[in-house]
């Protein structure tokens, strides 16, 4: 054979494989479980960081505020920094809809060796945790929930023992509304699925652990028995990290696709796209040389290789090259068909995938580019280097104060339009509720 022919058989091999032997990553039935409504309702506290949300809290806020949940509930929304008035906004919106008590708290610039959005987590847990809730729910300021995401979750969730969960984790339905959009984003998850198979994750002997970070519903006990969120403090991909850590910690997870969760930040254009994916595709490979060495090539022959080889077999007519390298990129098409019909796209992308698959190997090279030339893992006006494995947590393992001295600001109406009062101070030497230091 040539060396033509060779590289279209490998390549189809692999696609046997992944069509077979990866967790069957390409289907997309994991969806919530669903159980009889709990004898008691468990509580639960709704954890926000958000950081210059202006622009999507008035879509995504009032979608928890108004959670039609039959127990005790809360939200939490830890203002990192904003500056758009963003807070300001979040006690608007909260005095108009009413529905679940809002506290507003606003921690100040993060500490060496915390990421922002785990130093804004930090804050939200710990005051969470004086009123000790029986459960945590971390959603990013720019995900919509439907009135009844809430119960779902803590439904599925299950009583606490070994028939229940301790994360339960939905991946938000993406928006998908731009070209750019639906040529990128349904692949995302493609791959996020093929890198962490939800039908393994869900498995609870399983080594292979994931979660979602606009959606993760957290029981309290696990969060503190795997020292959530000091152990992954420094993390970039803090959902993987997350779900790793209470896997360590005995806890069982659970993973999969949203129906009624939907995250409302537009990626209009492909540098918007970019930004998102290349300030973690390196991150994702542990800053390793090594494995971003096996990656391009890897990449290449799995999905660049089937165009190519049926292109060159054609043209020249290597018959074996033209068949494996067709036969690749079907088997390819037929597993992204699942995904494109999750996000309601014709399956005629599908046999563009290649060319997503190309734009996400230039991202990842790009990231590993900024990496190297000092600016890391960019966000928000933040860029976080590599972290740092012995760093630690803070000062005193303690929570600052906000910028105003304080641990919070008044809570917003709640549905019997009372006015809840300002969070009382905490255990930590400033005041300000105290958690436990990091490793």
């Amino acid at each position: 054979m040539s060396a033509v022919a060779w590289i279209a058989v490998g390549s189809l091999i692999a696609w046997g494989w992944l069509l077979l032997g990866q967790g069957f990553y390409w289907r997309t039935d994991q969806r919530l479980p669903r159980r009889a409504d709990p004898a008691r309702w468990p509580s639960v506290a709704v954890v926000v960081p958000a950081r210059d949300e202006a622009e999507m809290l008035p879509v995504s806020l009032p979608s928890l505020l108004v959670q039609d949940y039959p127990g005790e509930a809360w939200i939490i929304l830890v203002d990192d920094c904003s500056a758009d008035g963003t807070g300001q906004l979040a006690r608007e919106l909260a005095a108009r809809y009413g529905g679940l008590p809002l506290t507003v708290v606003e921690p100040g610039e993060p500490e060496p060796g915390w990421t922002g959005k785990l130093w804004a987590l930090r804050h939200g847990i710990a005051l969470a945790r004086r009123h000790k809730p029986d459960f945590l729910l971390l959603t990013d300021a720019d995900i919509a929930h439907e009135p009844d995401s809430l119960r779902d979750l803590v439904a599925a969730a299950g009583a606490e023992g070994p028939a229940g969960y301790d994360l339960v984790s939905q991946m938000a339905r993406l928006r998908v509304e731009s070209f750019w959009e639906r040529l990128v984003v349904p692949a995302f998850v493609y791959f996020f699925g093929q890198l962490y198979p939800f039908r393994r994750v869900n498995r609870p002997e399983s080594r292979t652990a994931a979660a979602a970070g606009g959606c993760v519903l957290l029981r309290t006990e696990a969060a503190e028995r795997a020292r959530i969120p000091e152990s992954i403090r420094q993390a970039v991909i803090d959902d993987v990290s997350l779900a790793r850590e209470v896997r360590r910690g005995g806890g069982r997870i659970w993973l999969g696709l949203a129906d009624r969760v939907d995250s409302v930040r537009p990626y209009p254009r492909l540098a918007d796209l970019w930004r998102m994916v290349a300030r973690s595709a390196y991150a994702q490979l542990r800053h390793s040389p090594l494995l971003l060495a096996g990656t391009v090539p890897g990449l290449l022959l799995v999905y660049v290789a089937p165009p190519a080889t049926l292109a060159a077999g054609l043209a020249t007519g290597d018959t074996v090259a033209a068949w494996a390298g067709g036969l690749a990129w079907a088997v390819m098409t037929v597993t992204y068909l699942p995904m494109l019909a999750y996000y309601r796209q014709s399956p005629w992308l599908g046999p563009l995938l290649p060319l997503t698959a190309v734009l996400y190997l230039l991202m990842t090279v790009d990231s590993a580019v900024r990496h190297y030339r000092g600016r890391g893992a960019a966000w928000k006006g933040r860029t976080y280097a590599r972290p740092e494995p012995d760093a630690p947590p803070g000062r005193d393992g303690g929570v600052a104060p906000g910028r105003d001295g304080r641990a919070g600001t008044d809570v917003a109406p709640g549905r019997d339009g009372t006015v809840r009062p300002d969070v009382a101070p905490g255990a930590g030497p400033d005041g300000a509720p105290g958690t436990a230091p990091g490793r």
